[in-house]
């Protein structure tokens, strides 16, 4: 039956597009009302493949920058250019489109778990928990999850695992791209610190122009490239490689 159509994570298919329509009406004026997000090279959605594409990107909040993302990728699919203008994109959204999120914050309470079912993909970090270091192995059934996501459709991710500016990328994200081999999509984000607070839930302050900058695939050699080659790729791709930050001061 087409109402209990699911994605390969058991997610009732119907649901979810319910879920993404309401959070999206009620988070729109957030990006067109309060505050105001520039938007630059949505064109480049639009020619994307259906699956194993990976978005990448610096992080500044634990749900806004998503959340902008699911807006701005849909707005393009319907035609819109550089625009969320007239939220009618969300009627139809796409619904293969999954973002990597720690499982300890998808599980915070009852909005992050409503998120979660939205797109999460959920992982335990293997640097922190619980607000302290630690050090733990990868469990191979969150690599097995995301690559799972990447064959049914898009990923975002957000390789500092932490919404800390010029953080080292964290390794993991490089050996996905070497096994899973995805088109890489790099985009910067600014303005989403200054706006929300840093679950990015509450408006923290009005009349701040946020941007988004949706870059080309970047280019890589996925049988020569190192898994330090791709890291510094992806540095430099979503500006947060060191001399960037002797840029911003």
């Amino acid at each position: 039956m087409p109402f209990l159509k699911r994605n390969p994570f058991g997610h009732v298919l119907f649901l979810k597009k319910w879920l993404i329509r309401i959070l999206g009406a009620v988070s729109h004026i957030r990006f067109r009302g309060f505050n105001e997000l520039k938007i630059e090279g949505s064109e480049i959605i639009r020619n994307l493949p259906e699956r194993n594409v990976l978005f990448i990107s610096n992080h500044q909040t634990y749900f806004a920058d998503v959340v902008a993302m699911l807006h701005v990728f849909n707005a393009s699919l319907s035609g819109r250019v550089d625009t969320i203008k007239n939220i009618g994109y969300l009627w139809n959204p796409k619904l293969n489109i999954y973002y990597i999120a720690a499982k300890e914050t998808m599980n915070s309470g009852i909005l992050p778990k409503i998120l979660a079912y939205a797109g999460s993909v959920s992982i335990e970090r293997t640097w922190r928990s619980e607000g302290k270091d630690i050090k733990r192995g990868v469990k191979f059934s969150d690599i097995s999850n995301i690559g799972k996501a990447l064959d049914d459709g898009w990923v975002i991710t957000f390789p500092q695992g932490t919404t800390t500016p010029f953080k080292p990328i964290r390794k993991g994200t490089a050996h996905l791209i070497k096994q899973y081999k995805p088109t890489v999509i790099p985009i910067v984000i600014d303005g989403f610190r200054r706006s929300f607070d840093k679950k990015g839930i509450r408006v923290k302050k009005k009349n701040i122009l946020m941007s988004m900058i949706i870059k080309k695939p970047l280019k890589i050699d996925y049988q020569s490239d190192s898994t330090d080659d791709i890291i510094k790729k992806i540095e430099f791709s979503i500006e947060q490689h060191s001399s960037f930050l002797k840029v911003s001061q």
